[in-house]
Parts: structure tokens; sequence; C-alpha cells
């Protein structure tokens, strides 16, 4: 087997949310499967193998990561020294002036994305030994930016919005969980675990959860990397 089906399944996800229409406070949406497919296609051709144990999924792109380098969480160093990728990535259209996308020229970091791929690269110096048992997904896809440049999450925004929204990453996740077969899906905080739980109801699929890296979290910038770990073990998903 090889990517082509998940690459089709993603394809199809960019198709979708890039028709749907969101209200103010939203003044512009960047859609990362679009402008920066090539460096997420590298990533899914390089580790988007069947048959992984665990896959992490977050809520969708932080502006300097993901948006930047097409991978989840994608801090830049992590992407292209740990991953060994590095693919031109484009711009969208309209771009937000305090948004920019330089793409993997951006100096500025996610910080999100350092914790997580740095606590996965701390534990396998070798990403390929990671990505064997392990894959990081998005729910959503979209990056969504208030006019002043302010990140919005999706979780924020209106019924009417979401369910069309939230229909289109649900059937995804579906298909990515099908094609990967893993063992378990963890929320990287509260509502990705929430919408895998929904998305994926009746799926041979167990559940669990770590706290989000995001620095808006107390609880995060109190030692992240040491209670994902906790969370883990617990979960009898990793050995202490």
């Amino acid at each position: 087997m090889n990517s082509d089906t998940l690459i089709r399944s993603v394809a199809a996800l960019s198709r979708s949310v890039s028709g749907l229409r969101f209200a103010a406070p939203v003044s512009h949406v960047y859609n990362p499967l679009d402008y920066a497919s090539a460096p997420h296609h590298a990533y899914l051709r390089r580790f988007g193998a069947p048959g992984k144990k665990i896959l992490f999924l977050g809520m969708n792109p932080g502006p300097w990561g993901m948006a930047q380098t097409g991978v989840p969480f994608g801090e830049i160093s992590f992407v292209r020294d740990w991953m060994k990728i590095n693919e031109p990535v484009g711009r969208p259209s309209p771009e937000h002036p305090k948004r920019p996308i330089e793409g993997f020229a951006c100096a500025k970091s996610e910080v999100s994305g350092r914790r997580l791929w740095g606590l996965f690269a701390q534990r396998f110096p070798d990403a390929a030994v990671f990505f064997r048992d392990h894959f990081v997904a998005n729910y959503c896809p979209l990056v969504f930016m208030s006019d002043s440049g302010a990140n919005l999450t999706p979780d924020k925004l209106p019924a009417a919005e979401t369910t069309p929204l939230f229909a289109a990453c649900d059937l995804h996740l579906r298909e990515v969980v099908a094609w990967m077969k893993p063992a378990t899906v963890v929320g990287v905080g509260g509502f990705a675990e929430e919408r895998a739980r929904l998305a994926l109801a009746g799926m041979d699929v167990r559940f669990a959860r770590i706290l989000h890296p995001s620095p808006a979290s107390p609880a995060a910038n109190r030692d992240w990397a040491g209670a994902a770990v906790k969370q883990l073990v617990q979960a009898g998903l990793w050995e202490s």
C-alpha cells in the first residue's frame, strides 16, 4: 500500500473546506493543505504508512507552525532538521499583513510545535523510529484570523459555520483512521479528543488525551513535556 490513498483523502478535505465561508470576526482563512501542499504531501509520503499504534490529533494549524510548513504543529526547525522536509510553500490569498506566509524562511517560532515535536525528538532522536508507531494530524486544516490578526480557533465559531466544517473534518478523520488503523487516538487537548470521540464512534479505536502545549494554557507552561509523558504513561501508551 502507498500514501496515495491518504493524499486523495487530504485533497478531498481541502476542496470541501475551501468552499466554506465564515463571517466576522473571521476576516482571513488560510488553507495550508492548498498553498503548502508540497511539504504536506512529503510528510504523508514519508511518514503516513498504515500500522500506527498512536495517532496524535491536534485542533487546527497555528500561524507560525503548520501555516508555514504544511506539517501539523510544524515548528520549522523540527520539520526541516528532524523530519528532513523542506519543500516550496506558496502564499494564501488574501494574505493578512500581520500573518505573512514565508514558509521555511519564517523566523518566528510556534511554541506549541516546539514543545510537542521537541518532546518527540528528545525521546526518539531518529524521526523514522518515532513515526514507525506514531503519527500527528490536525482535526481541522484551516487557520482563522480576525481583522487584527488574532488567531481564532474553530471551537469558537458559530454552529452554522462549524456544522459543514466539522462534517468534512469528521469524514477525513475516519478515512485517516481506517487507513492507519491506530490502536489509540490521543487528543492534544480536550477539543481534539471530543471531536475524535464523536467522529470515530463505532470504530475499533481507544481514546486518550494529553495537555495541549499552547502557551495560552498556564498548566502547559509548567513542564508541559513532563505532564504529557505522565499522561501517556498513565494511559498505558508509553513507558516512563
